[in-house]
């Protein structure tokens, strides 16, 4: 995502499940990032924290249900 997040890091150690296929992941870390969604007609911004975990994946973030409800979003 081109982010220095490395120094933004706070130690975090609950391993999380469903991201790769059968196994768990340990975060080497946590980081709360100010993130938008919307347009300009219907805009919100909060403040999100995301588990940085060392693995290769598809995607650069995935957001969870409680994220997807904060922001009153739907998944397509």
């Amino acid at each position: 995502m081109g982010l220095n997040y490395i120094s933004l890091l706070t130690p975090s150690q609950a391993p999380f499940y469903g991201i790769v296929p059968g196994n768990s992941s340990t975060p080497i870390g946590s980081v709360t990032l100010l993130v938008t969604f919307g347009i300009e007609q219907n805009i919100r911004t909060e403040y999100i924290m995301f588990e940085v975990a060392d693995f290769a994946s598809f995607y650069h973030a995935t957001l969870g249900r409680l994220v997807l409800a904060k922001f009153m979003a739907v998944p397509h």
